[in-house]
């Protein structure tokens, strides 16, 4: 199942942050892919490096967010965004909305640093604040439409389901994953694990009450 969309009729305000992140994304995976590998080994968040010097790489942690390995990998990410954060942030408010986001990637950064603490290769991505995104979607709109692309048509399906069986996949991947030793890069399904755990958890902060009644 492939998301394309979903339902929008109950949002009420515009997403001005959700479109500035995508925006911000894409302007940074220019100015990426211009610095080449330079770039990518300064600003891209590295576990071993971190850990030698907390101070010296802290801005990575927000620069890497940003950052992505290629174009499948940002057209993924902000089709993601575009389609659930929307409706996140119509949910929390503007301001309150961007802090989830960025401490829902901090999270997976650190997810992702804790169960791979020696790794070298530069991690990119913000799948991880998406992630966050999902958790907090499946939380307060379980049984809203997505629609996904299966087979040849298009069908709508419960954020339940598809939210849902991604997270199922990111378990089942992320074990998976222990098996392996060798340190030569892929998916950080840990952030992905620790971004979605995040959103379900900071959603009950920032909107208290509301979640309870939502769910």
């Amino acid at each position: 199942m492939f998301p394309i969309g979903d339902d929008d009729s109950g949002r009420r305000t515009f997403p001005v942050v959700t479109y500035a992140l995508i925006a911000l994304n894409v302007i940074f995976f220019m100015i990426e892919m211009s610095g080449g590998d330079e770039f990518i080994m300064r600003w891209a968040f590295i576990p071993h490096r971190f850990l030698a010097d907390p101070a010296a790489g802290f801005l990575t942690i927000f620069a890497s967010m940003f950052m992505h390995a290629g174009w499948v990998h940002l057209g993924g990410n902000m089709l993601y965004l575009w389609i659930f954060g929307d409706n996140i942030e119509d949910r929390f408010g503007h301001p309150k909305f961007l802090l989830f986001y960025l401490l829902c990637g901090i999270v997976a950064t650190f997810a992702q640093l804790a169960f791979n603490p020696g790794s070298q290769v530069p991690n990119v991505g913000a799948s991880g604040a998406i992630a966050g995104v999902l958790g907090a979607y499946i939380l307060l709109f379980p049984g809203s439409r997505v629609k996904v692309l299966m087979g040849r048509g298009v069908v709508a399906v419960p954020a339940l389901v598809v939210i849902g069986l991604w997270i199922v996949l990111q378990f089942v991947s992320g074990i998976g994953s222990i098996s392996s030793t060798a340190d030569t890069g892929g998916v950080a399904y840990m952030a992905h694990i620790g971004g979605f755990a995040a959103g379900l958890a900071l959603s009950f902060v920032f909107r208290g009450r509301a979640v309870q009644a939502a769910t």
